[in-house]
């Protein structure tokens, strides 16, 4: 029997590696794509690999569109080397940044450069690997809490996210004759270094959100990894088209 492959970018670090290694520890084998960070990258393939799981690394700047062609093909090898395969089951479109800045003082440099990230590298990338995504796979694609409740700042990271949401539903809708199934997930504020760490590092903030959620925590990394792996899994086969907000009840 076939392993199940995930593709996840933006797993050097952050929730994206965390959420590679739980998926591994469920049995996943995963191709990992970084941005600069080659060193961690090749640190978690080693953590995967130390689980008994195969996995890759591939560089990947999820904001130059003109590239997806040939990182296309770069997956297409590696699942032909490493795994004999010309397939793999899982796409999550993790990769991103945060840029806080009040609406009013948003540059259209910053507003150009979280769209190529978040809406249009995640629309085209997608669309790039369609080819190689096996019928009867997933796409998972993560959002915020921020496209629900509001916070000052987030105006336009928020906005993409927004229409990331949108775009799940009508992927859902186009791929579900492939038996494809695509869902997002919408983590509340998680302690990581994303955003330069203000959750996990500002006491003060950090006390704030925990006030403001239900379970009365900040979110960890793990509370995250562990809601994806939940989510590609066979028993959330008929989960589709959905958001799922993973924030321990923020702002309800």
């Amino acid at each position: 029997m076939n392993s199940t492959i995930t593709l996840i970018t933006g797993a050097s670090r952050g929730l994206g590696k965390n959420a590679a290694l739980h998926l591994a520890r469920r049995g996943h084998d995963l191709i990992l794509t970084y941005n600069s960070g080659q060193a961690e990258a090749e640190a978690v393939v080693a953590e995967i690999r130390a689980l008994g799981r195969k996995a890759v690394a591939l560089q990947l700047d999820v904001s130059r569109a003109a590239t997806f062609a040939a990182f296309a093909e770069q997956v297409r090898d590696a699942l032909t080397v490493t795994w004999q395969r010309d397939s793999f089951d899982a796409l999550v479109n993790n990769a991103g940044i945060g840029i806080h800045v009040p609406f009013a003082e948003t540059s259209e440099e910053q507003f150009d450069q979280l769209v190529n990230i978040h809406l249009k590298g995640t629309f085209f990338l997608t669309q790039k690997l369609l080819p190689l995504l096996a019928d009867g796979g997933r796409i998972l694609n993560v959002s915020t809490g921020l496209a629900r409740f509001s916070l000052p700042g987030y105006a336009a990271y928020a906005a993409m996210k927004g229409g990331i949401e949108v775009l799940t539903r009508y992927l859902a809708k186009e791929l579900g004759g492939r038996g494809i199934r695509a869902n997002v997930i919408a983590p509340g504020a998680i302690e990581t270094d994303f955003g330069g760490g203000v959750v996990r590092d500002n006491r003060q903030v950090n006390d704030f959100i925990a006030s403001q959620t239900a379970l009365g925590r900040v979110g960890l990394p793990d509370d995250i990894g562990n809601a994806i792996a939940m989510l590609l899994s066979e028993e959330a086969g008929w989960v589709n088209a959905q958001r799922v907000e993973v924030s321990g009840g923020m702002f309800l």
